[in-house]
């Protein structure tokens, strides 16, 4: 229940139609200067880019989708869950605006805006989270979650765990 509370407010800004797996970077090796350590996950939203810090000046970087405007934020947390397939219950206020959405949508439906993964932050309403729509991907698009290609989620799921620290920069 706690993991469907966290990701009631995670709402993205399309309903995606099914789990389809678009090309996806699965992390492209870059050189890192940016002083962070190993083990970081470092969102730049202006960039629209996540970087996942290897340390010796290297990381992992993915193209994402992040806040649209009034809803983009700035800080620090850390990765509080991982889920394969999550549901996704819409906040009233998303609800409201749309109220054709059901109550719950179950994870790996096709209206379900998760995609196949999601990572939830700490100390917030936000998740790190696949998506059914990729061409949002590289845009400001979301209520504030960081979305990514589904076969980019997976990956970096498979890289950290729970714990992981998670910086987003404006």
């Amino acid at each position: 229940m706690t993991s469907i509370r966290t990701l009631l407010f995670c709402f993205t800004a399309c309903i995606g139609l099914g789990l389809a797996m678009p090309p996806a970077s699965a992390g492209t090796l870059v050189a890192y200067a940016a002083s962070a350590r190993a083990g970081v996950i470092i969102v730049d939203t202006s960039a629209r880019q996540l970087y996942l810090v290897l340390g010796n000046g290297q990381a992992l970087r993915y193209p994402v989708g992040v806040g649209r405007a009034g809803r983009q934020w700035a800080g620090t947390s850390r990765i509080a869950g991982r889920y394969s397939l999550p549901a996704w219950a819409p906040p009233a206020a998303i609800r409201a605006a749309q109220p054709e959405l059901p109550a719950l949508i179950a994870g790996g439906a096709p209206g379900n805006p998760m995609g196949a993964a999601a990572m939830t932050l700490a100390g917030g309403n936000y998740a790190i989270h696949g998506t059914n729509s990729p061409g949002s991907i590289g845009g400001f698009v979301s209520y504030g979650c960081i979305r990514m290609y589904n076969a980019d989620i997976i990956d970096l799921m498979s890289r950290v765990r729970v714990g992981t620290p998670v910086e987003v920069r404006l």
